[in-house]
């Protein structure tokens, strides 16, 4: 753990966090977001809107998948984020021939003494932070193994199951462009993602000071600017965030009007949509809407913070019919009907 850290934290020992009242701690937790911020923005320009979504997935001790087009920084962003961090960082490859193993770990042979025994030996997701990248280049099995990793925090390899660490997150990185060798990801796993963030191209002067800078020869240098202790007292911390009645009601309503069988849903559903989002939209929604707050360093979340939230915690929880891929309907412009149609209720 760097001097630097503890510097930039301005915090001495791990039960100082715990000690805080909700105000102190949302402030810490502002303050927080602001350093992490401008420690990223050392080794990736722009993408503002894209950064603040990965530590609204952060805060809200979710898993994340970046999506975008080679070439715009998704596992430079993923990785920046895990320097700022005084966490422990995996990074797995996805490819068509990577196996379960490969990702969990398995039980090797070990002898000592004349004696032999299995002993676990873990596999790369054993870490804080997990960089999957390109997950849709591996099989469904494996990707199953990534499965009950995000949703139970646990692997269990033969009949002995091993929690992982806490915090453990995921961000994932998919590219949309490429058919060829990928493979689908099933909706049960999709699901377990709290946002999906698209990551656009860069302005123009963005793009221009990418190529100054990355061809200069210097490699950013980001140090840590916050204890892993402190990432877990957060994510305790943004539950307890209030939420406004209405917030709720409408992260609920908006849920149930992308569901084609539901009364008085807008017509982009009606036609376009096989199947809508769960539950579980609900839930990440009003957790994404209360870790945006929390990182603003507002007191509350409120219907703005649920509005903002609509697309990266609703995308990929909706199955689209082939009539919409025929029309050139995306998933988004959807989303942007029902919301229109929400706020008319």
């Amino acid at each position: 753990m760097s001097d630097q850290a503890s510097q930039s934290s301005g915090a001495g020992v791990p039960g100082e966090m715990g000690d805080l009242s909700d105000a102190e701690l949302l402030e810490r937790t502002a303050d927080a977001a602001k350093r992490l911020r401008q420690a990223v923005a050392e080794a990736v320009v722009g993408q503002d809107d894209v950064v603040d979504s990965m530590l609204t997935t952060l805060a809200a001790r979710g898993h994340a998948l970046l999506v975008g087009v080679p070439g715009l920084a998704k596992t430079l962003l993923v990785a920046s984020l895990a320097k700022a961090l005084d966490l422990s960082f995996g990074r797995v490859q996805f490819t068509p021939d990577l196996l379960p193993a490969d990702i969990t770990g398995t039980d090797v042979l070990h002898e000592q003494h004349g004696t032999r025994s299995l002993r676990f030996q873990p596999g790369p997701i054993f870490h804080n932070l997990v960089l999957a990248d390109e997950v849709n280049r591996t099989p469904p099995k494996t990707q199953a193994a990534l499965l009950e990793a995000m949703q139970e925090r646990k692997v269990t390899v033969g009949t002995t199951t091993h929690p992982l660490p806490d915090p453990f997150q995921v961000f994932a990185t998919r590219n949309p462009i490429e058919q060829e060798g990928t493979y689908p990801l099933p909706e049960a796993q999709l699901d377990r993602f709290l946002l999906e963030i698209h990551v656009g191209y860069p302005s123009e002067n963005d793009e221009r000071e990418v190529a100054r800078r990355t061809t200069s020869g210097k490699s950013p240098e980001i140090k840590p600017v916050l204890h892993a202790w402190e990432v877990r007292a957060i994510g305790q911390f943004v539950p307890r965030i209030p939420v406004t009645d209405e917030a709720v009601d409408l992260a609920v309503r908006t849920v149930r009007a992308t569901r084609p069988g539901a009364e008085k849903v807008a017509p982009e559903v009606r036609d376009y949509v096989r199947y809508g989002a769960g539950p579980r939209g609900s839930q990440a929604l009003v957790l994404a809407a209360k870790a945006r707050a929390a990182l603003r360093g507002e007191a509350a979340a409120d219907v703005d913070d649920v509005r903002a939230l609509i697309v990266p915690a609703l995308r990929h929880r909706i199955v689209l019919s082939y009539r919409a891929e025929a029309d050139g309907v995306r998933d988004v412009d959807v989303l942007r009907a029902v919301e229109r149609a929400s706020a008319q209720r």
